[in-house]
Formats: C-alpha cells, sequence, structure tokens
C-alpha cells in the first residue's frame, strides 16, 4: 500500500544540496547588485525604504505574492487539509473583497498623503500617542510572527538533510539579514521574485508528481470523499467551532483587511510605484497569484492524504507533526530524482526568505520613521540614516533568531500563526477605521480602542493556547487509518493501542478561550470600534482641525469642505453643554 515502505529516502544528496545552495547564493547576490553595481545606489532613506517610487507592477506584485505566502502556507495547508479538512480553503473567497476595500477605500488615503511609515497617518489623523500605540502592535506582531516564519524552513530543512534546526536557523538569517542590509526594497522585490518563481515551481512539479503516482485527480478527490476530507459548507454557527463556513469567510476577511490595507509590509510597496493605479493592478495581479499558491497548497494536502490513506504516518511514527507531512511525502515519492527535493526545500525557504526580509525592511522602517527620527534634535545625512537602518536590520534578525525557541512550543502552524497575528491585527485596524471613516473618533477614544481591545485579544489568544497546549481544547480531526502499514507494525501498535490508558475527561475552559481562533481579529476590530466611539462621545470631539485628506473617499464625500480644506471638528459633547 502507498506510503508503507519503511525505506524512505530522507536525506538530500549531493545535488539536492548544489540546488539549494544556489538559490542562497542568488538571493545573496541580488542583494550585493543593488547595493554596489546598480545605477542607482541604496544610499537614500527614499532609496532604501521606497526603491525610490519608480518600481515596476510586475516585481511589486510577485514581492506581495511572496510576502504573504509563507512557509507557514506552504507547509501548514497542506497539513490543515489532511488533518481537518478542506474547510479552510474557502477562505480564499474574501480575499476579492479585500482587495476592493483596499484599492477604493483605503490606499488611497496613504497615497494623497505620501508618508513612509504608515503609522505617520496615525499621528496625522490623531496625535503622537496613538502613531506610538500603532507602532509598537506593528513591532509586537512582527517580532511575534517572523520566528514562526523562520521556524518553519529550517524545520522543512532539517527532516530532510537530519541537520539540527538550530543549526539552520542562523544560516537562513544570515543570508536574509545579509541582502536585506545590502540591498534595501529593491534587493527584497526582485529577490521576492526570483523565490516566488522558485515557490511556484515547486509545487507545480509537486503536485503533478504526486498526483500521478496516486493515479490521477479522479483517484485524490475519491480517496478524500472517502475520508471525509472534503466539506466546504459546514453552516454552522457555533462560534467555537475551529472552521466552519462562516469563522473561516468572517475571520480571513478581518485578518486580510488588516494584513492587507494597513500593513507596513503592504503600503510601503504600493508607495513604491509610480502612481495610484499601478497600485491597484499590483493588488489584482496578487490576488491571482494568491489563490493559485493557495489552491496549489491545498490540493497538494488532498493528494499526500490520497498517497497515505490506508497508513498514517504520524501515527506510524515516520514523523512527529503533521506540519512535517509535506517535506516526508517530498522525499517519499521524489527522492530518487535529482534535485526536486532540492527545489522544493528552496522553495520552502523562499517564501520564508521573502516573508522575513520583508519583515525586517518594513519593521526597520517604521522603527526610524516613528521612533528615531522624531527624537533626534539634529536631522541625520542621509548615509547616517541609511548607515542606522541597516544596523537595525542585523539587530532585529538577531532578536528574531533567540525567539525560534519559543515557536516549538506552540501548536499547528495555521492556528498558532492566527492567534498570534489577531493579538494585534484586529486592535490596529479598529484603530485605522475609526481614523478613517468615523470622523468623530478623538485621540483619546483611538487609544482607548487600541490599548483594551489589545488587552482582550491578548488575554482570549494567550489562555486559549495554554489551554490547547494543556488539552483541555481539543479539536476534532478527520479519521485516519492505519490499516494499511506493515503488518509487524500493526500487531504492536493494536497491543500498545488496547493496553494504553483510556485519558481522564478534562473540565471545559472557559468560554471565550474556546472560541474559534478565526473570529480574534473581527472581535478585536469590532472592540477596537465600539470603544473608540464611546469614549470619544465620552471626551468630546476633537478640537483640533484637521484635513479631510485623511479621511477615506468613502467618507470625504460626505464631509462638508471649507474654504481652507480643514474640518473642523470642534464640538461640544452633551455634559459640557
Amino acid at each position: 500500500m502507498d506510503g508503507e515502505d519503511d525505506d524512505v529516502k530522507r536525506y538530500f544528496e549531493v545535488f539536492d544540496y548544489v540546488v539549494f545552495a544556489v538559490m542562497l547564493i542568488v538571493s545573496a547576490l541580488i542583494g550585493v547588485y543593488f547595493a554596489f553595481f546598480a545605477k542607482v545606489k541604496q544610499n537614500t532613506t527614499s532609496e532604501y525604504l521606497m526603491g525610490g517610487k519608480t518600481m515596476g507592477i510586475f516585481p511589486i506584485s510577485m514581492s506581495l505574492i511572496a510576502s504573504y505566502i509563507s512557509g507557514i502556507s506552504l507547509l501548514g495547508l497542506p497539513a490543515e487539509m489532511y488533518t481537518y479538512g478542506t474547510q479552510f480553503w474557502i477562505a480564499l473567497l474574501p480575499k476579492i473583497l479585500v482587495a476592493v476595500i483596499t484599492a477604493y477605500a483605503i490606499l488611497p488615503v496613504f497615497y494623497k498623503l505620501q508618508i513612509t511609515s504608515t503609522y505617520e497617518y496615525l499621528n496625522l489623523r490623531f496625535n503622537n500617542t496613538v502613531r506610538m500605540l500603532g507602532t509598537i502592535l506593528f513591532l509586537t506582531k512582527m517580532l511575534l510572527y517572523i520566528p514562526i516564519v523562520i521556524y518553519v524552513p529550517a524545520l522543512a530543512f532539517s527532516q530532510v538533510t537530519g541537520i539540527n534546526l538550530h543549526l539552520v536557523t542562523p544560516v537562513l538569517c544570515m543570508v536574509c539579514i545579509f541582502y536585506t542590509t545590502l540591498g534595501g526594497l529593491k534587493a527584497v522585490v526582485w529577490t521576492d521574485t526570483v523565490q516566488t518563481i522558485i515557490m511556484f515551481g515547486a509545487l507545480i512539479l509537486t503536485v503533478i508528481i504526486g498526483t500521478v503516482k496516486v493515479g490521477g485527480v479522479r483517484e485524490v478527490w475519491t480517496r478524500n470523499l472517502e475520508g471525509d476530507r472534503i466539506e466546504f459548507f459546514n453552516m454552522n454557527l457555533d462560534p467555537t467551532i475551529r472552521h466552519s463556513f462562516w469563522t473561516v469567510t468572517i475571520g480571513n476577511f478581518f485578518y486580510w483587511l488588516a494584513s492587507c490595507s494597513i500593513n507596513q509590509a503592504m503600503v510601503q510597496r504600493c508607495l513604491a510605484m509610480p502612481t495610484l493605479k499601478a497600485a491597484r493592478m499590483t493588488l489584482v495581479i496578487m490576488v491571482i497569484g494568491l489563490w493559485a499558491l493557495v489552491s496549489m497548497c491545498c490540493y497538494m494536502g488532498l493528494v499526500i492524504y490520497a498517497f497515505y490513506h490506508k497508513c498514517d504516518p504520524v501515527t506510524r511514527g515516520f514523523i512527529h507533526k503533521s506540519d512535517q507531512l509535506l517535506p516526508y511525502f517530498i522525499m517519499d515519492i521524489a527522492g530518487d530524482i535529482p534535485g526536486l527535493p532540492g527545489m522544493f526545500v528552496s522553495g520552502v525557504f523562499s517564501a520564508a526568505l521573502s516573508s522575513m526580509s520583508t519583515g525586517l525592511n518594513s519593521m526597520t522602517g517604521v522603527i526610524f520613521e516613528d521612533l528615531i527620527k522624531p527624537k533626534l534634535k539634529k536631522p541625520l545625512t542621509e548615509a547616517q540614516a541609511s548607515l542606522l537602518m541597516k544596523v537595525i536590520v542585523v539587530i532585529i534578525g538577531t532578536v528574531c533568531v533567540g525567539l525560534v525557541f519559543v515557536v516549538e512550543k506552540l501548536g499547528t502552524l495555521i492556528q498558532a500563526a492566527g492567534s498570534i497575528g489577531a493579538i494585534t491585527a484586529g486592535p490596529l485596524m479598529g484603530v485605522f477605521a475609526l481614523g478613517m471613516f468615523f470622523p468623530c473618533t478623538t485621540p483619546q477614544g483611538a487609544l482607548a480602542g487600541g490599548l483594551l481591545s489589545g488587552a482582550l485579544i491578548a488575554w482570549i489568544s494567550v489562555g486559549s493556547q495554554a489551554q490547547i497546549a494543556q488539552g483541555n481544547i481539543r479539536f476534532p480531526q478527520k479519521p485516519i487509518s492505519v490499516e494499511g502499514c506493515s503488518a509487524d507494525w500493526l500487531a504492536e501498535y493494536l497491543s500498545i493501542t488496547l493496553s494504553g490508558d483510556i485519558p481522564k475527561p478534562t473540565e471545559p475552559a472557559f468560554a471565550l478561550y474556546r472560541l474559534s481562533y478565526m473570529y480574534f481579529t473581527p472581535l478585536g476590530t469590532i472592540a477596537a470600534i465600539i470603544i473608540g466611539l464611546v469614549v470619544s462621545y465620552l471626551t468630546g470631539r476633537s478640537k483640533n482641525k484637521i484635513s479631510t485628506d485623511v479621511f477615506s473617499p468613502l467618507v470625504r464625500k460626505f464631509i462638508s469642505k471649507p474654504k481652507s480644506d480643514q474640518l473642523d471638528l470642534k464640538v461640544t459633547n452633551k455634559s459640557t453643554r
């Protein structure tokens, strides 16, 4: 039966290492090129952070795709399909609506203001305190997210080479820090482009070979139907269900809106485009690319299940976590094809490198523009600013390496990443929504909304992860089978299973801890908006005159525009009338 062979080729051979090394060398050389040989050197703030605002549609589109398809997606999505079924695949639907809202309701605000850091907006709309809140939330999010991004390819590489993942991690980070430090945004964007092509190539080859091994698309679908993996429309409204149609669509709409519309990495790339029209075109290409890559990742999960439908490799003991399924599968079906395992792992590393370099570059921009620049008594020269930003990249990258050790203790990649990201995504989205869509919001309201909603989601997310780690919260997994495994192992497995202790039932966790992690971002966003509006009403509207440019075009047309192009928001609340 498929997948029962104990003699799976699990390790790289020479040609695989060559393919992998070439990918890393090319990435490093791109950084060297833009640092020393390009016509325009990366020695000014505009060039280093914004690419001189002359970037083309194709590389920016590829960079956006690479940034949002990390190694978490490449390894986590197939594992999700294998373990829990296809319900999460429906997450593609909200991406279209998110792209439309971003292109026409939010991105025009940033283009109008022409700012380098997204969080400069919060200073223009509210005050510097709210700006600091946004900056801290963003930096917290990235410091929590990047270690997961690093851990994923290190896990895959460790599995197919036998090299300890904590030896792999520094190498990955050094390469990424090297080209990000030297080449700035242009190096990040063009390495992303190369890496996106590698990702597509690795996935397409793997999908084709896997499907052929199973016996064709029809056989893949049939085995998954029989294994109860095919599920797209679980319409149960219960908010504690991990993935239903409602949790996935509603949750992903808010999460992607926060990730795309106000995320520094996204805005920074879009503002690197010469025109708003070109930026909107990159969003269209990004959505198409994401649909293709995510669908291939999800379909790969179906292929893996179809291949191992009679002998689950996790139960069998070949691997320890479902997140290791894809690397194991690659070595199983393609270990004898020279270079293919190397290309696959290069694809996973490419996804990680692109996400990490994007994170480092965007964090550097935020730290410099929001934390350092406003505090300087004397402006730095362009050369000094460029050098300082390069030092910041090195420091952040080093910190992220240390945080990788924490990631090992988390649950499945998709859920862990979603839960951690929601701590800041929802509150940030809420604060920006208050600024762009609610003219009555005061700085006090925005600050209270961001802080209190952030505290709420952090409490729920950390409590939920703790309950999962303790085994008090369990999610029903799809059935697996071991009946096709070797007879000797099956007999031993049955004897151990039958003689094992029956797990004691645990008391149900607190209600909010059982809430689907997909609802964390919507809850954070809505809580921030409600709290912000209530506090704004109680404190009275802003006494400052605010430019109408800070509001979304959807709201701007309803605001009466004084001759000075300033909106006078000085209104006394009921308590002072």
